[in-house]
């Protein structure tokens, strides 16, 4: 091979190879004022933008099959200014089920409550101040008692006292338009994660047992999923990928045959939990998996259009 020769190199035509990228997946000009119907249309059918477009069909047939669709969240969903999306599709029938991290469940109602949340926590950490707010903590920790009380799940009792109290923005909450709804929304807590665990307010053995009764329906919702269902997850890093798949093992291990759904995440960066809990081991026996990543700020609205369009 000292003296390479190229004259000799094995060649064929390119009509007879196949191509990956191909020119009827590209994007088309989208010209000014063409509405987002035509915008969403115009994007190319390669990599993201394909998978976008699959996740969309799959939540709208799922909504045209009464199968379930489940929406997990971190707190940034909220804290991006999201919960109005959230809501209304909500309010459509096309979400069939939230569920929350702890964090998710506090700022849903600082929202209602005061109109704002999401303090600076450098600069309250100094002094200790933060996540001391009493109104928080009394009135989730409050939620939380009334719960174990009457054996129902934590996210439900707080949206439910949210719209019974009347909180002045309830209109902003997800959990009091799921509770006025009437769907799943579940809240799934790590004990020492979140600020009302600070207060004095709070009883363990209550949120506890609230937290797990969570659970016990969030494997409902999950078994819910087989042909045709959708989950998923949106900035939850660690809690509700490992939750997923808690319950999906359980559902499975009750004989539900909860195959062929689809999963997507979103998230700003990839990481581990969601890649393997969300999208990965759920749908290794049949099924979809979707990661799109980017901020949720952007990628939501564009998900919720879409769906709307689409529907």
């Amino acid at each position: 091979m000292k003296n390479i020769n190229l004259s000799k190199v094995k060649t064929y035509s390119i009509n007879k190879r196949q191509g990956r990228v191909r020119k009827g997946d590209f994007a088309s000009v989208c010209k000014k004022g063409c509405g987002f119907s035509h915008f969403y249309k115009s994007l190319p059918n390669i990599l993201a933008a394909s998978e976008f477009k699959a996740l969309v069909s799959a939540i709208v047939k799922a909504k045209k099959s009464a199968k379930p669709v489940i929406f997990m969240m971190g707190a940034h969903v909220i804290k991006c200014g999201l919960s109005p999306l959230i809501i209304d599709l909500i309010n459509k029938d096309i979400i069939t089920a939230v569920a929350f991290n702890g964090a998710g469940i506090i700022h849903d109602t600082e929202i209602a409550m005061a109109g704002f949340t999401s303090e600076d926590v450098g600069e309250a950490l100094k002094d200790g101040s933060f996540g001391m707010a009493k109104e928080t903590a009394d009135f989730i920790n409050r939620a939380t008692r009334e719960a174990a009380l009457k054996n129902i799940g934590l996210g439900k009792a707080v949206g439910h006292a949210i719209n019974k109290v009347g909180l002045k923005y309830k209109a902003s909450s997800i959990l009091a338009a799921a509770d006025k709804k009437g769907i799943s929304a579940t809240a799934h807590v790590a004990i020492g994660a979140d600020i009302v665990h600070q207060h004095p307010s709070c009883d363990g053995a209550s949120l506890g047992k609230a937290s797990l009764r969570d659970f016990h329906i969030f494997i409902g919702e999950v078994a819910g999923l087989a042909s045709g269902g959708v989950a998923i997850n949106i900035g939850s890093a660690v809690i509700l990928p490992e939750v997923f798949l808690k319950a999906l093992n359980t559902a499975r291990n009750l004989g539900k045959d909860v195959k062929n759904f689809t999963t997507a995440n979103f998230d700003m960066i990839a990481q581990y939990r969601p890649h393997q809990n969300v999208l990965k081991r759920p749908v290794s026996s049949g099924g979809r998996a979707i990661s799109i990543t980017g901020h949720h700020e952007i990628m939501i609205p564009l998900l919720y259009q879409a769906i709307i369009e689409n529907i």
